[in-house]
């Protein structure tokens, strides 16, 4: 059977051929240069709190739709006025309904660091998603081989972004220290399955926590407890956060306690 990354990588070849037809690297490089750019990085390591990158998705393989009405500047505004260090927006469009436009839009209105959250298996998608104005790209290392992450990671480098590189297990982990200008981002979801545990950030930690980058622990995060557990346990202080504070009655009640768990 097919799992859920190989089929969204297979989906993601496909949309490229396209993609590529349409828009040639020198729109790309003209559309970036009239966008406005922040260290997502830096942002972080600068921040002596608790970091929130908040995400912006409408739906996901996991939930389903997250949000019948959705409207990202909505969902951007509230979290920045409720203290996220950056944000995360989904841009894949089949199986997360997720638009590049996203970020743009967002961009004009706000000043804070963005990371393109999608699969990136081609160098092309670097420009592709800077000329929309993101800071930050992802590098999964499940969905790629050693060559192609080195590619894609030079390329963000080359293009002055932040690059997370994603990892959901010990041997990933390891391959993932050799990035050192990277933040790591520790899935306590498993790619394959879409299964959830808390407790694969704290073992993967004694792995990368001699990463000298920022160190992310990302998805399964339901509360401020949650998020309290791993601080307590390895020092963690930065949390991708999406579907918890998307599905909340109370997002804005949510952000301030997950803020307030190191003090």
């Amino acid at each position: 059977m097919t799992n859920i990354l190989e089929k969204i990588i297979a989906e993601k070849k496909q949309s490229l051929i396209f993609t590529k037809k349409e828009k040639s690297f020198d729109v790309l490089e003209k559309n970036i240069k009239v966008q406005n750019f922040f260290n997502f990085k830096e942002t972080i390591q600068n921040n002596k709190g608790i970091s929130l990158i908040s995400e912006i998705k409408k739906a996901s393989p996991s939930a389903g739709i997250l949000i019948n009405d959705f409207n990202h500047l909505d969902i951007a505004k509230m979290y920045i006025n409720n203290g996220a260090t950056c944000l995360s927006v989904l841009t894949e469009e089949k199986y997360f309904l997720g638009k590049l436009d996203y970020i743009q839009d967002i961009k004009k209105k706000f000043k804070i660091p963005i990371l393109a959250k999608d699969f990136f298996i081609d160098p092309y998608q670097i420009a592709l998603s800077k000329s929309y104005g993101c800071d930050c790209i992802l590098i999964i290392i499940a969905a790629l081989n050693g060559s192609q992450a080195d590619e894609i990671y030079s390329e963000a480098l080359k293009h002055n972004l932040s690059v997370i590189v994603e990892v959901h297990n010990q041997k990933e982990a390891e391959m993932a220290l050799k990035y050192d200008q990277a933040l790591i981002g520790i899935n306590n979801r498993n790619l394959k399955t879409l299964e959830v545990s808390l407790n694969n950030t704290i073992s993967i930690f004694e792995i990368i926590k001699t990463h000298k980058g920022p160190i992310i622990s990302e998805s399964g995060i339901k509360n401020e407890d949650d998020a309290k557990y791993i601080y307590e346990k390895t020092g963690i202080k930065n949390f991708l956060i999406g579907e918890s504070l998307l599905k909340s009655d109370k997002p804005d009640e949510l952000m301030r306690k997950l803020i307030q768990i190191s003090q």
